[in-house]
């Protein structure tokens, strides 16, 4: 089981992954400050998935290179990977936020989803991350 992140500067999307299927499910959106995470929030979801790795989305600029928002995710994923012990790796997230609207967009024309469930979003961001990763063939051990 895999716990991965949608960082971003307001939010941070989460979502589990099974590697044994290669699905994930959307299940949060922690806050985020300037303060920083919300780390009691994340620390009850690790105590409750017992995760075996971390993903953290890595928001690419479309030709592939950095950008200001690559940092950041990278310092958050050092942080956590710190805090928490557990190889953390790194997704490439470049659309997934713009694919998680557009499922959300057409789940609202088809009546299968509210306005209140926007909040969730970054979460299902996150299990878009989440998928790809699962879906790609895993070196043995890869750090932030």
């Amino acid at each position: 089981m895999v716990l991965g992140f949608d960082y971003g500067l307001r939010r941070i999307g989460v979502a589990v992954g099974q590697r044994i299927t290669g699905t994930a499910s959307a299940i949060a959106v922690l806050r985020n400050a300037d303060s920083g995470p919300d780390w009691p929030a994340c620390d009850a979801l690790l105590k409750t998935w017992r995760p075996q790795a971390l993903i953290v989305g890595l928001p690419l600029g479309r030709d592939g290179h950095d950008q200001p928002m690559t940092h950041a995710a990278r310092a958050f994923a050092a942080t956590i990977e710190q805090r928490y012990g557990l190889p953390v790796h790194l997704a490439d997230e470049r659309f997934t936020s713009r694919a998680a609207d557009a499922e959300f967009v057409a789940a609202r024309r088809a009546g299968l989803a509210r306005r209140k469930d926007a909040a969730m979003l970054d979460a299902q961001a996150a299990r878009r991350i989440v998928e790809q990763w699962l879906s790609q063939p895993q070196p043995e051990s890869t750090s932030a």
